[in-house]
C-alpha cells in the first residue's frame, strides 16, 4: 500500500492523507475528532459522458442497481443495515461521475466499508432480470415525476442538447431517454459494471472521527482482494469551440404556471482560473437577491418574480452558465431579454464594482466552507478533486484560487462568453390554462424549477451545480 505524507495544515487546520492499494484503489483519509461520526464516500470515474448513443441512462440506472443487493446483502439490505446502525446513505449520478456515500456513527465505520466493498466486489452475483426490471421501472417513473410531468421539467435537457451538439458526450443528460432505458439489457448492465466498477477506477474518501491506521487496515481487508480491471473505455472527446457561434432559440408552449426565459452559455472548463472568474461573474449578475439581474428585473422593473444565474462546472467539456427568469403577470419576453442584454452589456463595459467583487467572493467562500464543514461534504470534495483533477489536496485550497481572481479577469470572461452568439435560449409560453394574475401565484407555481441553482431539479451551489443528479430510490 502506497502512502503520501500529510501536507502542511490548510483550510482551518484540515488535512488529508493519500494512499493507494495494489489493485489501484485510491484512498483519501481526513481525520477530524470534533464529532463522533465518520463519512464514507466512493466516487467511480463514470457518468453519462461515458455512455454511447442508444444506451443513454445506463450510469444512472446502475446507480440504482447498486442498492439492489450483492453477494452477502440481499434486496434492500444496504439501506436497512446502514439506517439500522444510525447512519444515512445515498448515491447520485452526473455527467462525469457516480458516487455513493454513508455518514455513520464513528463506531459503525467498519460496517459502511464492508458494505461498499461487498457491492464493488460481488454485485454481479446478485444482479438478475428481476432486479433489472424493478430498477428500470423506478428510473422511468423518476423521469416522469421529475422531468416529463412537471413544469419546466425538461428545460435543462433541452438546453444541454442545444449547447452540446448531436454526437457530443454531454449532449444527453444522465437521466437518459425512455427508449434507451427500455432497450438496456441485463448483458448491457453486466458489461457496464465490469468496465467501470473496478477499484482502479474509483476513489474512496473516509472523513471524520477515525483512527487512520485501523481504517486503512479495514480498507485493505475488505477492498484489497477485489481485482482491478483495465478495459475501461475512455470518454469521447468533449472539446468544443469557446462560443457556440450563433444564438440558438426554441419556443416551448406547455402547461406551465408562468412565462419564462431560460438561457445557457458555454463557459470555461472547471479547474481553470477562467472558470473561477466566470463563477464570480454569474454570482454578481444573478446570485441571490442582491444581484444585478434580481435588482433590475424583480425589484426595479417588476417584470419577473425570480431571476438567477448559476454555473454548471464541467471538467471534460465547456462548463455551462444557466440563466432562469420567471415572468410576472403581463411581462413580455422581448422586454425581459432586452433588460438582460442591457445588464450584460453594462457589466462587460464596466466590470464588477469592488463591493460586488467582495460580496461574490464572500458568497463562494461561504459555499466552500459549508461543503468542508460536514464530514460528508468534505469527503465528497476530496473525491471530486481526486477523480476530476488528480489531486484531492486541491479541495482544501480551492477558495484561495477564487479570492485571487481580479475584477478585470471577471469582466474579461464576461466579455468573451456572455454574448448573444454564445447562448441557447428557451422561451416558455403557457398554454391550456389562464396565466396567474399575481406575482405571488407565479412565484408559488415556479418553485419546481426555481433559480439557476435548481436547474437540473437537483443542483446545489457547488461545483456540481445544475448537474442532472438523481438520488437512489
Amino acid at each position: 500500500m502506497g502512502h503520501t505524507a500529510t501536507p502542511p495544515p490548510t483550510a482551518g487546520g484540515l488535512t488529508a492523507t493519500e494512499h493507494r492499494l495494489t489493485n489501484g484503489l485510491r484512498v483519501v483519509l481526513s481525520e477530524d475528532h470534533q464529532t463522533p461520526v465518520a463519512a464514507v464516500c466512493l466516487w467511480y470515474d463514470v457518468g453519462s459522458r461515458h455512455e454511447v448513443p442508444g444506451r443513454t441512462g445506463l450510469a444512472h440506472l446502475f446507480e440504482h442497481l447498486m442498492f439492489q443487493g450483492s453477494a452477502q446483502v440481499t434486496g434492500n439490505g444496504h439501506f436497512e443495515l446502514v439506517q439500522g446502525a444510525g447512519g444515512s446513505l445515498n448515491g447520485t449520478t452526473s455527467f462525469e461521475r457516480t458516487n455513493y456515500f454513508e455518514t455513520m456513527p464513528a463506531h459503525q465505520l467498519e460496517l459502511a466499508l464492508w458494505l461498499e466493498a461487498d457491492r464493488m466486489g460481488s454485485l454481479l452475483a446478485a444482479l438478475d432480470e428481476e432486479s433489472m426490471e424493478n430498477q428500470r421501472d423506478v428510473v422511468k417513473n423518476e423521469r416522469r415525476q421529475r422531468y416529463d410531468n412537471v413544469p419546466y421539467g425538461t428545460a435543462f435537457e433541452k438546453l444541454t442538447a442545444m449547447v452540446y451538439p448531436e454526437g457530443h458526450p454531454y449532449h444527453h443528460t444522465p437521466i437518459g431517454s425512455m427508449a434507451d432505458l427500455d432497450a438496456a439489457s441485463l448483458a448491457d448492465a453486466r458489461d457496464f459494471f465490469r468496465t467501470y466498477y473496478a477499484p482502479n477506477n474509483a476513489v474512496l474518501a473516509v472523513v471524520g472521527d477515525i483512527d487512520p491506521e485501523r481504517t486503512l487496515a479495514w480498507i485493505e481487508k475488505y477492498f484489497g482482494s477485489i481485482p482491478s480491471h483495465d478495459a475501461k473505455r475512455p470518454p469521447r472527446d468533449g472539446t468544443l469551440p469557446d462560443v457556440v457561434g450563433e444564438e440558438l432559440r426554441q419556443v416551448v408552449r406547455e402547461e406551465v404556471p408562468a412565462p419564462a426565459l431560460m438561457a445557457a452559455y458555454r463557459l470555461p472548463h472547471d479547474g481553470t482560473r477562467e472558470a473561477d472568474a466566470a463563477d464570480l461573474a454569474l454570482t454578481v449578475l444573478g446570485g441571490g437577491e442582491s444581484s444585478r439581474l434580481h435588482n433590475r428585473l424583480v425589484r426595479r422593473d417588476r417584470t419577473a418574480v425570480t431571476a438567477g444565474f448559476g454555473m454548471l462546472r464541467l471538467s471534460g467539456a465547456p462548463s455551462m452558465g444557466w440563466l432562469d427568469v420567471k415572468f410576472s403577470g403581463g411581462a413580455e419576453a422581448a422586454d425581459i431579454e432586452r433588460a438582460v442584454d442591457e445588464e450584460l452589456a453594462r457589466f462587460v463595459a464596466e466590470g464588477p464594482t469592488p463591493e460586488e467583487m467582495e460580496r461574490a467572493q464572500a458568497l463562494l467562500e461561504r459555499e466552500w466552507l459549508d461543503r468542508l464543514a460536514t464530514v460528508g461534504g468534505r469527503a465528497d470534495e476530496l473525491c471530486r478533486y481526486a477523480v476530476l483533477f488528480g489531486d484531492p489536496q486541491l479541495a482544501l485550497t480551492a477558495v484561495e484560487r477564487v479570492l485571487r481572481v481580479t475584477a478585470e479577469e471577471v469582466r474579461q470572461v464576461a466579455a468573451a462568453r456572455l454574448r448573444p452568439d454564445n447562448r441557447a435560449v428557451l422561451v416558455y409560453e403557457p398554454v391550456g390554462a389562464t396565466a396567474p394574475d399575481t406575482a405571488a401565484e407565479v412565484a408559488d407555481g415556479a418553485t419546481v424549477s426555481g433559480t439557476a441553482a435548481d436547474a437540473s431539479a437537483a443542483g446545489t451551489a457547488s461545483a456540481d451545480t445544475a448537474t442532472d443528479e438523481e438520488t437512489a430510490q
